[in-house]
């Protein structure tokens, strides 16, 4: 029951989150969110279950299912966490260039040569027009 509650809200988080930065299929998405939670639980039990073997202790064998889901609840999560960061970080990005190179309302009835982007991430805000100008203090020495 609450790994069912558990795919449902990290489900519907990634979802959310495709919904928001305009990707198509969030419905992938969102299984692929699931899908990380499991991923990360999986991992975990292999490396828990390798080090059970080679310290002989065999921890797992005397736990629950209860026992077990608790205890790779939290690792389940982490996994899906980073798994959404990682997303949220690369389709920000890109999102951000792609709003940034829309036309704005300002365009409007330019031409194409006189419209430009508002900021240029090499420059900064500063008016194009500004980088021709030669500056009056040349203090190059050698």
């Amino acid at each position: 029951m609450l790994e069912i509650i558990i795919m449902i809200a990290v489900g519907r988080q990634f979802y959310e989150l495709a919904k928001k930065y305009e990707q198509q299929l969030a419905w992938l998405y969102a299984i692929l969110g699931v899908v990380s939670y499991y991923g990360g639980a999986f991992v975990a039990g292999i490396i828990i279950g390798v080090y059970s073997e080679f310290s002989g202790s065999y921890i797992l064998d005397n736990l629950s299912d209860i026992q077990l889901t608790f205890i790779f609840l939290p690792i389940g999560i982490l996994a899906c966490w980073g798994f959404y960061q990682l997303l949220k970080k690369n389709w920000k990005k890109k999102f951000e260039e792609i709003q940034r190179l829309k036309p704005k309302i300002s365009d409007i009835g330019k031409p194409e040569k006189e419209e430009k982007p508002t900021e240029d991430f090499l420059i900064g805000n500063k008016d194009l027009g500004d980088l021709s100008k030669k500056k009056d203090t040349d203090d190059w020495r050698f």
